[in-house]
């Protein structure tokens, strides 16, 4: 029978090969774009300024998510069960304590963010601390830490620059072509055929990296909430806060595409269709709910 413990393996492997596709997409729009101006240079940079994109963005992530999403630091004394919760779990993590951080929001909803474990930090909005007792903060706590401790943060970056990046080298393949860039391989041999491959790459090449970039991002929620589980050994808090944050279907004041998929739960309060599910940063909560309790 699946446990706690298979579904993060699964979940792990799930990742890193979503990745490595990710990865092979950068490739392959690199090589025939090479192979379509004769110029090997451009596979080259392609590397490049992924890696620099990566590295700013990473480097910067905790300031910058922090920021769009309006948080403030969360005061020790006024929060003080809040600033115990999160020391509590961090010990039992083997996690330095992470900055504590209040979004004043009547929605109920939470993230981690930061480059690494020393700079971490932990934003939960005003209404989750109304709604939720303290087994399920504890929950919800322990989701984000484990966040923290699964490296989650890299993942998500890497996976939201890698997104944009090939958006953006698509797009100025098909501007380029539109105006004439490039031409000039089109009547050597074959160069034809790399031209529609390059342009059906360029056209399609965004929409598979935005599936796979919240197809890693809803692995890496599955991810938390059973090594969150795994920290409190109490899934039922996590699964009972999910479904109170469930029931909340009003969205946050303050929204941001760039940091949705931090947040514990979909900041615009959706609700899923089948279609749907494929464009969400984040699974069902029911689904979620079922794969803690193992029903």
């Amino acid at each position: 029978m699946a446990t706690l413990y298979t579904q993060q393996s699964k979940n792990v492997t799930k990742t890193w090969l979503l990745m490595t596709i990710f990865f092979g997409i950068i490739i392959a729009i690199g090589f025939i774009f090479s192979q379509i101006y004769n110029n090997q240079y451009i596979l080259y940079a392609f590397f490049a300024f992924s890696i620099i994109m990566n590295i700013v963005a990473y480097w910067r992530s905790d300031k910058i998510a922090l920021k769009q999403a309006g948080a403030i630091p969360a005061d020790p004394i006024q929060y003080k069960d809040l600033h115990n919760i999160v020391e509590n779990l961090s010990i039992t993590a083997g996690l330095p304590k992470p900055r504590v951080f209040i979004i004043n929001d009547p929605a109920p909803n939470a993230f981690a963010t930061g480059r690494d474990k020393e700079h971490a930090a932990i934003a939960v909005t005003t209404g989750i601390l109304q709604i939720l007792d303290r087994n399920e903060l504890e929950g919800v706590i322990a989701h984000e830490l484990s966040h923290v401790g699964n490296r989650d943060i890299l993942v998500s970056t890497v996976a939201v620059v890698l997104a944009g990046f090939i958006a953006i080298a698509s797009n100025a393949f098909l501007h380029g072509r539109m105006f004439g860039g490039g031409r000039s391989n089109d009547r050597e041999s074959g160069g034809g055929v790399l031209v529609l491959i390059g342009i059906l790459l360029a056209v399609l090449a965004p929409i598979f990296a935005t599936l796979i970039q919240l197809a890693i991002s809803r692995k890496r929620e599955y991810l938390a909430d059973a090594s969150g589980a795994l920290l409190t050994r109490y899934p039922e808090g996590l699964a009972n806060a999910l479904k109170k944050i469930g029931e909340y279907s009003q969205p946050m004041k303050k929204q941001s595409n760039a940091i949705a998929h931090l947040y514990i739960a979909d900041p615009a309060g959706k609700k899923m269709s089948a279609f749907a599910k494929l464009w969400q940063t984040h699974p069902p909560i029911a689904d979620r709910i079922r794969v803690l309790l193992n029903k």
